[in-house]
């Protein structure tokens, strides 16, 4: 193995890969934006460049990504692969106070931060951005709308005497206009993208096979979702009428788009006609009722029943007129008894016991395999979890965001995260907490309880596994369902990211907008 040979980089750490010093090279010179494959090297680079301007700029570098585990990582990478003293590396997150913040500033070499910390702290007058000779955003992605990247960005960008900016993401977004919309808000001027089929890549690639398994809808739901799809279709036909809507079979991101639009337009007339307010109520009621459908079509009666009495809940204490009307439709309360009954008779989603073969079979192939599990959600992570104790030499546990009752601390995830990756756990069961921003260890398999529609989200869970060695992913789809429709709407998103990364690819912005 060749290793980097440059000044500030620890000898013989850091393995020289012809496509990041390719990379490496736009990077010393622009704005770039590096969108590499989960476990290829983008943090190497993000060293690599900040050697570089210390070298030949001085300065500072500041680090950011979204969550504290993440950033205490990128520290540790530092620290293995540059000769600076680990006393000039700082962290800095909400639980480090401004005044100690404003203290640790002036003798730091690289700092590694939330950008929430730093949006503070530059509104506060407390950082001189103007010291920093590299800004790194991880997670690039993020950098759309309210988020603080773009803040930070034109801040640094007007503060810095001599600015550079490097972008980090592998997954940018699936249009045109998002990635178009990440580069104008971070100052990104080159885009530099890489696939696994890429011949400077390939080398360095671990074969990730991706497997389909589809089960039938049990005809015993059958009854209880023609319920609630009488009950959709009924909300969905009045906006019709109304001229709101042109198709009565929207999903729930379509719902609240509409819900947003009808918000907008109420605040920003003066007197409002009250055919808005209905229709707004109304679409609250439809985006529940669709809601309920797909916990049924994708998940089982169990985290429906869930859903349904929190809805019977929030009804019941009268706050929300939209869920009060709706749960006192008469076929509501019918779909509700019938949910009942059939979680009382245990009757589950065919995927549970399919999910739970896949599992038996990978601990009987190698013992030692450790397993991730993606769900959306909670209550489905905890009958996942309850299932999969059944299951011979598997130790399940959750994972889980830290908003609620029944959330983990970050302290907790990372103490979870530790004993997955010492076997304590060999089966971690997460929501989307699990995708970003955590140091996961690579796993052997991940199985998607169901599709997501978003394309960064499916490379992102896609990315836990052929880091190391080679990978295997399952994804678990119910036939003639939203399964199938998400699952085909991501496909067809991060497609179309890859012929709109090539054709930014060793161009400029300006070359692509044609402005």
């Amino acid at each position: 193995m060749e290793y980097v040979d440059y000044p500030l980089i620890k000898p013989q750490t850091l393995e020289k890969r012809l496509y990041q010093e390719t990379i490496l090279f736009s990077a010393a010179k622009t704005n770039t934006l590096v969108v590499l494959p989960t476990g290829l090297g983008k943090t190497a680079i993000a060293v690599l460049l900040a050697a570089h301007r210390l070298n030949k700029v001085g300065g500072k570098i500041l680090f950011l990504a979204p969550t504290r585990p993440l950033v205490e990582q990128h520290r540790k990478s530092f620290l293995k692969f540059l000769e600076i003293p680990e006393e000039e590396m700082f962290v800095f997150t909400g639980k480090t106070g401004p005044s100690e913040r404003a203290r640790i500033y002036p003798k730091s070499r690289c700092i590694f931060a939330t950008p929430q910390v730093i949006q503070n702290d530059i509104i506060a007058g407390r950082i001189d951005l103007g010291s920093f000779s590299l800004l790194i955003f991880d997670e690039c992605h993020r950098g759309v709308k309210d988020y603080p990247y773009p803040f930070i960005a034109e801040r640094y960008m007007n503060e810095a005497p001599n600015p550079r900016i490097l972008g980090l993401t592998a997954s940018p977004g699936g249009s045109r206009e998002r990635i178009d919309e990440i580069c104008r808000n971070l100052f990104i001027e080159k885009v530099e993208a890489r696939t696994e089929n890429d011949s400077d890549v390939k080398p360095y690639v671990q074969e990730i096979t991706t497997e389909w398994i589809e089960v039938e809808f049990p005809d015993e739901f059958r009854n209880l979702k023609r319920l609630l799809e009488e009950i959709y279709s009924e909300r969905m036909e009045k906006l019709r009428r109304w001229r709101f809507v042109e198709k009565t079979g929207l999903y729930k991101s379509r719902l609240l788009e509409l819900q947003r639009r009808l918000q907008s337009k109420i605040s920003r007339e003066a007197k409002p006609d009250h055919v808005l307010f209905h229709a707004l109520s109304v679409t609250a009621e439809a985006i529940k009722v669709e809601h309920a459908i797909m916990l049924l079509e994708t998940q089982g009666v169990k985290p429906l029943l869930s859903y349904l009495k929190r809805l019977r809940t929030q009804a019941e204490k009268g706050k929300n007129k939209a869920v009060k009307r709706l749960m006192n439709d008469k076929r509501m309360k019918f779909a509700f008894i019938e949910a009942y009954n059939l979680a009382g008779e245990k009757r589950e989603h065919p995927k549970l016991e399919r999910l739970c073969k896949v599992v038996e079979e990978e601990l009987k192939r190698k013992e030692d395999s450790k397993i991730m599990i993606f769900s959306n959600y909670r209550d489905m992570v905890r009958e996942i979890k309850k299932a999969l104790e059944k299951v011979e030499g598997c130790r399940p546990v959750e994972f889980v965001g830290q908003a609620g009752e029944t959330g983990l601390s970050q302290k907790e995830q990372v103490r979870i995260i530790q004993s997955f990756r010492d076997l304590e756990y060999n089966c971690l069961i997460a929501t989307s907490v699990g995708e970003e921003g955590l140091d996961i260890p690579s796993v052997d398999l991940v199985i998607f309880y169901e599709p997501v529609p978003s394309e960064i989200r499916t490379i992102q869970r896609r990315g836990r596994t052929g880091r190391q060695r080679p990978g295997r992913v399952v994804i678990l789809m119910t036939k003639g369902t939203r399964d199938e429709a998400y699952y085909w709407r991501s496909k067809h998103r991060e497609r179309r990211m890859r012929g709109v990364l090539m054709s930014l690819n060793q161009q400029s912005i300006e070359d692509f907008t044609g402005e």
